[in-house]
């Protein structure tokens, strides 16, 4: 987190200011693609973003551990830990795991509802118990908890241009839709974990049980069963990006140039999928440089063209046009 940042968004007190950047690092490290999107707000907010992501980074990473000696029970005991931190920093203003405290700042900062934290933390915990789901309103009812409410979370930081209530359904389904494609690219990773996310029902439309996912994995060889249910899988997920869509333009115009560029560049991902065969059981699709730079240019341009009219609000005869390379502002994670 850097200094105009932390001191744009008021935070003051130093060990505050060191967890925001303990989560800042964490989203640097694990998510370039929402790290790349954050950059594109205003500065004030950025801190708030850091805390809402790293915090469900660190949850993840705890239950997706895979350490020497981490079993289920060491997991459940770090998730139960974790918990009694989130209520402590939640109600008490107590401090303890840094990552928690720039967490409970924000959500005291931007009155976001307790409940959307303890709901995902219900959905963290399934994960050690829970390893298929028999149908897609299953699978839904996993996703409130483990994506949907990150979306919520994130509208009080974001601000809208309509009433909250009627931009809340495209930001669950955005969150939805993120975690969606994310189940498709990791479908090899998520059953070295002994998870299987892709509904039981839509597999065994195609004749696909879960010997024959392990069988494609271990012997790197693909079935045209298989690839039928991921096609599928797919067009549900890109389903559910149309139904985020109207959001965007709900949103404050400072912040749609951030989930936009995180909405193509997910998007993008699952292209990157198509594109490379469906094998997402031998290999982990990823957009190419040259597209993440593509889409971040065009959110530069865009971010520029708000301040410009920010600054100037008569219109003129003669606009200002957008930085002449604005490719050389990218972030390092860009290119």
């Amino acid at each position: 987190m850097t200094r105009r940042e932390l001191d744009a968004a008021g935070v003051t007190d130093q060990a505050l200011r060191a967890a925001y950047r303990r989560c800042r690092d964490l989203n640097a490290a694990h998510g370039k693609t929402y790290f790349l999107a954050t950059r594109l707000l205003p500065v004030e907010r950025r801190p708030a973003v850091h805390a809402l992501y790293g915090f469900a980074r660190w949850a993840d990473d705890i239950v997706d551990s895979t350490a020497p000696g981490t079993d289920d029970g060491l997991r459940r005991a770090r998730l139960a830990t974790l918990q009694r931190q989130l209520d402590d920093g939640l109600h008490r203003r107590e401090g303890g795991e840094p990552v928690v405290a720039a967490l409970a700042d924000t959500a005291r900062r931007y009155a976001i509802d307790h409940h959307l934290f303890q709901d995902f933390m219900t959905a963290m915990r399934s994960d050690l118990l829970v390893t298929a789901y028999p149908t897609y309103a299953d699978l839904c009812g996993y996703m409130h908890g483990s994506a949907a409410v990150i979306g919520l979370q994130m509208l009080p930081v974001l601000g809208t241009v309509v009433p909250r209530e009627e931009a809340e359904p495209h930001a669950a389904a955005l969150g939805v839709a993120f975690q969606l494609t994310n189940f498709l690219r990791d479908v090899g990773e998520d059953l070295d974990r002994g998870r299987v996310y892709l509904p039981e029902d839509l597999l065994a439309g195609h004749g696909v049980e879960r010997e024959l996912l392990h069988w494609c994995r271990n012997t790197g060889h693909q079935d045209r069963r298989v690839l039928a249910a991921l096609r599928e899988f797919e067009a549900l997920t890109r389903d559910v990006y149309r139904q985020a869509q109207p959001g965007l333009a709900m949103l404050d115009p400072v912040s749609r140039p951030c989930i936009s560029t995180a909405y193509a560049l997910y998007g993008s991902i699952l292209d990157a999928v198509a594109r490379d065969g469906y094998a997402v059981l031998h290999r982990r699709a990823v957009v190419s440089r040259r597209r993440r730079a593509s889409v971040a240019t065009g959110a530069l341009v865009r971010v520029a063209a708000i301040r410009l009219r920010r600054r100037r609000p008569a219109p003129t005869t003669s606009p200002q046009a957008p930085p002449a390379d604005p490719a050389r502002q990218l972030p390092e994670e860009v290119v």
